[in-house]
């Protein structure tokens, strides 16, 4: 498996496949052809589909120029939905390369190693690592820490930027970009309680509040971490902010909760897909939701099966969930998920503290199954914008 700094990234709203990784495509053409000044980029797939609501022709533009071609190609299929050719001429020669967003701000670039993240991780799935940490008595995040030590340095710059999310979408107001005039929740959600408000209210309040913050920030173009996804990146730091803010857990909790989830998170790249275009939204909510349980349970001392059963519930129910964004935004109804999915995490851990012992499922098994229903699915439900709430939705 690869490093948590290929999980984790910071970066530019509101869609890790769509604006960072066709970022991170242009930009590493500018660097292979420095004397290039004239592009054309021709996208296909999801990237077609949804890349006007998603801003991919802005990012392009803002790399390679405000004179690059861009194509939206709707009709020809690709083998990967997340398609884009990328040409032009550098005096000498005319050249094209052909770059697939993969998901989590991933790219890969056709029949070549241009970018090819190192694998730091012996371990391919989860009941692998499982075994290793059994036998060496290890935590999830003893685990990353041994195999990737200076990762948690990078995970406190993660934490950061998470809580700096959290806080200025907090305090944002107004209509979010992209012309469905969505109204910003998130402080509502924050200051307004309902008349006799108990615990359980609202610390479902204020989860949501913190979710629909960071989900309100990606969908305005600011700065968020994938986690794994821009699409999903409010799930983690909602929880996470919660224990830490109103929980007073402390700092070097949250820490290894993030490099438990990151583990989790991982297993999911490496064995399925983050891809919403791919897998639908099972693989970006899904799994977000699953990795925040995960963390959830690390931060209370849960054992490691209690851990994978608390992953592996979020991920299951789950299992089937399309990725229909109205206009190709990232706003209806994925700011909601978001809040919904933090909850459901938390319910995760109440119910994996309790059962665990008579559980059936792997982790493992439900991210197999994941991933074939994912191919299973429909084109029309996966980021698209051709079925579902997308295409019935009237604006």
């Amino acid at each position: 498996m690869e490093s948590l700094k290929e999980l984790y990234k910071i970066g530019t709203g509101p869609s890790s496949s769509h604006t960072m990784g066709p970022e991170l495509a242009c930009k590493k053409i500018k660097i292979l052809y420095p004397g290039c000044t004239k592009f054309s980029v021709t996208l296909y797939g999801s990237l077609a589909l949804t890349g006007v609501g998603h801003g991919t022709d802005i990012v392009i533009k803002k790399v390679l120029g405000e004179s690059t071609t861009i194509i939206f190609d709707k009709k020809t299929k690709t083998e990967h939905p997340n398609t884009m050719d990328i040409s032009g001429y550098d005096g000498e020669n005319t050249f094209t390369k052909r770059v697939i967003s993969v998901g989590g701000g991933k790219i890969l670039f056709e029949n070549e190693n241009i970018i090819s993240p190192k694998h730091i991780y012996p371990h391919n799935n989860f009941e692998e690592i499982k075994k290793y940490c059994m036998e060496n008595n290890f935590r999830l995040y003893e685990y990353a820490f041994k195999f990737e030590p200076e990762i948690k340095d990078y995970l406190k710059t993660v934490w950061n930027q998470m809580k700096h999310s959290v806080k200025e979408g907090l305090s944002g107001q107004g209509v979010l970009p992209g012309g469905l005039n969505v109204t910003r929740k998130a402080n509502i959600l924050f200051s307004k309680s309902s008349p006799n408000e108990n615990k359980i209210a609202k610390r479902a309040r204020l989860v949501s509040a913190y979710a629909f913050a960071v989900s309100e920030q990606n969908a305005s173009q600011g700065i968020v971490v994938t986690a794994p996804t821009c699409g999903s990146a409010g799930v983690i730091p909602a929880i996470l902010y919660h224990l830490y803010n109103d929980r007073h857990i402390s700092e070097e909790k949250i820490i290894e909760a993030l490099a438990t989830s990151g583990i989790i998170g991982n297993v999911i790249k490496t064995n399925a897909s983050l891809s919403g275009a791919e897998c639908g939204c099972q693989a970006e909510i899904g799994s977000a939701c699953a990795m925040a349980s995960a963390g959830i349970a690390e931060i209370y001392g849960m054992s490691l099966n209690q851990i994978e059963y608390s992953a592996e519930i979020s991920l299951e129910h789950h299992l089937g969930l399309t990725c229909d964004p109205v206009k190709g935004l990232v706003q209806i109804p994925c700011i909601e998920r978001n809040a919904v999915a933090a909850l459901r995490a938390i319910d995760s851990v109440v119910l994996s503290k309790l059962l665990s012992d008579t559980r059936k499922i792997s982790l493992d098994l439900v991210i197999k199954t994941m991933y074939e229903t994912g191919k299973d699915m429909l084109s029309y439900y996966k980021e698209t914008s051709e079925g579902g709430l997308a295409k019935l939705y009237k604006c």
